[in-house]
């Protein structure tokens, strides 16, 4: 039975009898303890346990051998950036004069200084990276893109989108 796509971007695959197969060894309840905390992180190992059916001592390891195994890397609170000032969201597709790993690593450990962009992946096609980005107003943002992000000195092309409004606000891994 071939893998659906899906599937593969949870990093497993499909058995012969249909049965998804994660690389990590995870069980119902594990599943189950990942949805609950992608949907409430910050919920007690008691209500985790009431949700997934298991007291809350074995609850609380496993939620520690997730951590531990690296499965869930943190917790943190989502911010409406709306509320607190920040009206500006935007991607921005950049393109490197070069694609040598020690270029791609250099440009890589510059976005960890730029406090605007929250998130930032290596990308294949026609850009080498996306950055999201939020500031407080288009103004901060333009600034941004001018001075910082087109002026270094790796960076060839900058495409940006403004977005208009979030439709959709999920966790990351569909479980």
């Amino acid at each position: 039975m071939p893998d659906d796509p899906a599937d593969r971007l949870l990093g497993g695959s499909q058995s012969e009898k249909g049965i998804f197969v994660f690389r990590a060894d995870l069980d119902a309840i594990d599943i189950k303890i990942l949805r609950e905390l992608q949907r409430d992180g910050r919920m007690t190992n008691v209500d985790l346990s009431a949700r997934v059916g298991i007291s809350a001592p074995p609850c609380l390891r496993r939620v520690r051998r997730l951590e531990e195994a690296g499965i869930i890397e943190g917790y943190t609170a989502l911010l409406n950036g709306g509320s607190l000032g920040m009206d500006i969201v935007a991607f921005c597709l950049v393109g490197l004069k070069h694609q040598s790993e020690s270029e791609l690593r250099a440009f890589e450990a510059s976005t960890g200084g730029w406090p605007l962009v929250r998130q930032a992946w290596m990308v294949s096609g026609d850009s080498d990276f996306l950055l999201q980005c939020v500031a407080k107003n288009l103004s901060v943002f333009q600034t941004f893109v001018i001075d910082v992000l087109a002026a270094h000195e790796q960076v060839d092309t900058v495409r940006t989108m403004l977005t208009i409004r979030q439709v959709k606000k999920v966790g990351l891994i569909e479980l």
